[in-house]
């Protein structure tokens, strides 16, 4: 968490007795901030448009300001010259890369038809969900939860690279080959590459430049130990700061579309609820499967389990348009996302006493 020092961390009660009042109290947090968005978005006439309307290429400039200032200080804390112990870990990569591009669609794909039917847009809303893997807000659910932070940047690298190359081909075998083999309904959806690229370059590479940079220059200034007991502590709290405002700027900026229609927000629920359950457990259980450590079995879990909401919504409204129930689809996802992986983060701490404890770095 934002206190934490980058050594292996202690024991979760040891964690909890020293968190911050931010960190303490912040599921209330961004449950007030989930709250405060909706609010906004659905009594500030104009606020929705308006923030809408800041954009380059798609891409929210209030929502990619929040995610900047979130993911900066994670990646600052990673010990980049540590990477390659990730790297040469290919029981990891192999099964991250399994789990996030061959049974994370299709568990979406599966369950969308199983639990919607009926409900052909919101359908493949969810399937564009389960296409676009997380590269963003991962990272804090990782740090939060203690796993492992130069693995979380590998697995995101490793998702930026797949998303750009794989995103839309993907989507067309999920909407149209798939389908149509099974005798389904068919879709088609219009994003290129170039799109992609965009969205990872902001998301992920501003902040990861930012970071490395900061590593490399902190540490060449004042050296490993002052860096990390003085700087990290300094800007540690920003990733919250980060979250909580994007929180607030993503619901403000859909709010009307999900307190106008809470019926069709429940159904979409559903099959996300057990996404993200299904996801983040298999993760768990096949990073226990493989020995791996508590740290990168969290990591695994949490990589598998989030998604880039900021790219499926982008997606949705480019090819179906802002009012689809395709966007609201991806509208909802961060909505159920957020709450369910705050609370995974607690269940990963309580399940941590079921493993060794790692050894000091």
């Amino acid at each position: 968490m934002s206190a934490r020092p980058d050594a292996p961390a202690p024991a979760p009660e040891a964690v909890a007795a020293r968190l911050s009042t931010l960190d303490r109290w912040l599921p209330a947090w961004i449950g007030v901030a989930m709250v405060a968005g909706l609010v906004l978005g659905r009594l500030v006439p104009g606020l929705g448009s308006a923030l809408s309307a800041v954009e380059v290429d798609g891409v929210s400039l209030p929502i990619a300001l929040g995610l900047l200032v979130m993911m900066y200080p994670v990646l600052a804390k990673v010990r980049y010259d540590r990477l390659d112990t990730v790297t040469r870990d290919r029981r990891m990569l192999l099964a991250s890369l399994a789990l996030n591009w061959v049974l994370g669609p299709a568990l979406m794909f599966a369950l969308a038809w199983l639990l919607l039917p009926d409900l052909p847009e919101y359908r493949t809303g969810l399937i564009v969900v389960g296409l676009a893997r997380c590269i963003a807000m991962v990272v804090i659910w990782n740090d939060l939860a203690c796993g492992d932070r130069e693995a979380a940047a590998v697995l995101v690298a490793l998702n930026s690279i797949f998303q750009v190359v794989a995103f839309a081909g993907l989507g067309w075998f999920y909407l149209s080959v798939l389908p149509g083999w099974l005798g389904l309904e068919q879709a088609a959806l219009d994003v290129s590459a170039w799109d992609i690229a965009g969205s990872v370059l902001v998301f992920l590479g501003v902040p990861l430049l930012a970071g490395y940079l900061s590593r490399r220059i902190g540490e060449k200034r004042w050296g490993r130990a002052a860096y990390e007991r003085s700087f990290l502590p300094r800007v540690g709290p920003w990733a919250l700061y980060g979250l909580l405002f994007t929180i607030v700027v993503l619901f403000a900026l859909q709010g009307d579309q999900i307190t106008s229609r809470p019926l069709d927000v429940a159904r979409i629920a559903l099959p996300l609820l057990a996404y993200f359950a299904l996801m983040w457990g298999g993760g768990y259980v096949l990073g226990r499967a493989l020995g791996m450590t508590y740290e990168r079995t969290t990591t695994l879990a949490f990589t598998a389990a989030g998604n880039n909401f900021e790219l499926a919504i982008a997606v949705a409204i480019a090819t179906f348009g802002a009012t689809s129930g395709q966007a609201l689809a991806g509208v909802v996802g961060p909505l159920i996302e957020v709450p369910v992986l705050v609370a995974l983060v607690y269940v990963s701490l309580a399940l941590r006493k079921g493993f060794p404890r790692a050894r000091p770095s």
